[in-house]
């Protein structure tokens, strides 16, 4: 089961234009292509669950503050980062989103049960017979 995520407004995404890293030649030096996005988690108009479930998580683009980062520079144009920083985010939201399903602990069988401890004894009597000899 997921909750359906609303549209983000633009008012709650903060898009930053940088310079990009790595190589580029001479353009990389001159055009801020790369995009830096930052979204508030604790201002944001998302549903209380949702929110949770993202600030739970140990993931390194949310920082101890509740805020989102993401910076996109794979393209050499802005426009095609901005979109990927967003789809990147939409992304992010829509797994928190998806609600997890909650874990039946398990019993093994008793013939799995018989199986193992059968192997453990065989392989106990394997490793006794590499002793040494007695007379």
């Amino acid at each position: 089961m997921t909750i359906s995520i609303p549209l983000i407004p633009e008012e709650e995404v903060e898009l930053t234009a940088i310079r990009a890293q790595g190589a580029g030649g001479q353009n990389v030096n001159k055009v801020s292509s790369a995009i830096h996005l930052r979204f508030d988690i604790h201002a944001s108009s998302l549903p209380d669950e949702i929110k949770q479930r993202l600030l739970t998580w140990s993931d390194q683009r949310i920082s101890k503050d509740g805020v989102i980062i993401i910076k996109a520079q794979t393209h050499r144009s802005q426009e095609k980062n901005k979109a990927e920083a967003l789809q990147r985010l939409q992304e992010m939201l829509a797994l928190a989103a998806a609600v997890p399903v909650p874990r039946r602990p398990t019993r093994p069988t008793r013939s799995s049960q018989r199986k193992r401890l059968q192997s453990k004894t065989q392989r106990g009597e394997i490793k006794s017979m590499r002793g040494k000899v007695r007379d």
